[in-house]
């Protein structure tokens, strides 16, 4: 039986070899567009979601929150956030295109202490401060750097880079990036100078760090940002020691304390120190802006302004939105919300007297009116 006719040999083609496609460059967030991001930090209270819809309906297009209670030890066991809630949280932060999500840290958090139990208890809670943010999709994690006590500078620099290198370790961070906010200098807080700042930046180059200013802190530590020339001046400090491309997020805050105070009160904008003009030119500024050769896409505006009418927060988004001359553009507000809680109305309103109260009173009204005297108050004897 005849063999069968064998093919003839298929000669070798490299481009037959097996080639895995490449991995797709990732895409930068719709919120880095270049253009303005103005919010507000609103309230967690109910749930995470609802922050989300408070901004919304502010007329904000980026947010801050806190991811827990800013004056209490949260348990780590506790303080997790389940996947399913932080998973529809970053659903609808996508679907209402809020962008960037800041996260502020605990106050309580002292990563510049020496003693060690603080010190132990703050880089946790910055720990899990730091898992909370991952879980809910946050692009930046403000940190305050913290107080030294009777330490040198030197030393608190030195700790604070050390803390956040700690509480970092073994956790995947993603595409968050830690901020380091600048301090009024209150007390022994540190931070309030640029070149401390700097220091710390420099001993954590191999994280994703940068920074946050806060417009009141730098005028109570001194920096003058009412005038043209001040905030020029400021300017160019900042970007000599620190690198205005580092500075991802600033937040706008009105001073109730003068130039050089060292004390950190916040005031609606416009009504305190620094004044309007000084915060148009601050949103205006072009080393300041989020579009343009110099300016860095997605740097956020957030407000810190205090809130002690309803509607103060819809007011203070608004006006922000007027002096960077974007009045048309901004996302419309709805003027029935407020971050005012009811319960926060009810405490601040006049006390109001039990009914009981009101029917003694009346009831002494019509005595005084018939000319006879008011009733003797009855004297009850103590039990045994």
């Amino acid at each position: 039986m005849p063999e069968p006719p064998h093919p003839a040999e298929a000669a070798y083609d490299p481009a037959d070899e097996y080639r895995p496609e490449p991995e797709p460059e990732p895409t930068a967030p719709s919120w880095m567009d270049g253009s303005v991001r103005i919010g507000i930090h609103t309230s967690i209270a109910g749930s995470y979601i609802g922050a989300l819809e408070a901004a919304r309906k502010l007329g904000c297009n980026t947010l801050q929150i806190f991811t827990a209670s800013p004056r209490m030890w949260t348990r780590a066991a506790t303080g997790r956030i389940a996947g399913v809630d932080a998973q529809r949280f970053r659903e609808r932060r996508a679907e209402l295109g809020l962008g960037p999500l800041v996260v502020h840290d605990n106050y309580l958090i002292n990563l510049a202490a020496t003693q060690p139990m603080l010190k132990v208890r703050s880089v946790q809670t910055f720990h899990d401060e730091l898992v909370r943010a991952v879980a809910l999709g946050a692009d930046f994690l403000v940190a305050h750097p913290g107080a030294r006590g009777q330490a040198t500078i030197e030393q608190a620099v030195e700790g604070v880079a050390r803390g956040i290198r700690q509480a970092a370790r073994g956790t995947h961070l993603g595409e968050l990036r830690i901020l380091i906010e600048n301090t009024a200098g209150m007390g022994t807080s540190i931070g309030w100078r640029f070149e401390e700042i700097a220091a710390m930046l420099e001993r954590l180059d191999d994280l994703p760090v940068g920074v946050c200013l806060d417009t009141a802190h730098l005028f109570a530590a001194g920096y003058d940002i009412r005038s043209s020339e001040g905030l020029e001046t400021t300017i160019a400090r900042i970007d000599r020691t620190i690198g205005l491309h580092r500075v991802y997020v600033v937040h706008l805050n009105d001073s109730k304390t003068p130039l050089g105070s060292r004390v950190d009160r916040h005031e609606h904008i416009g009504k305190g120190k620094i004044g309007l003009e000084a915060f148009r030119r601050i949103l205006r500024h072009p080393r300041l802006a989020t579009a343009g050769e110099q300016g860095l896409p997605g740097r956020a505006f957030i407000l810190e302004t205090p809130i002690d009418r309803p509607g103060d927060d819809r007011r203070n988004v608004q006006t922000v939105w007027a002096l960077a001359g974007l009045a048309d553009m901004a996302p419309r507000a709805e003027k029935s919300l407020s971050m005012l809680h009811k319960a926060v109305r009810k405490k601040r309103s006049p006390r109001r007297p039990p009914k009981a109260d009101k029917r003694n009173l009346k009831r002494k009204i019509k005595r005084v009116r018939a000319g006879k005297k008011p009733e003797a108050q009855k004297q009850t004897r103590n039990r045994r």
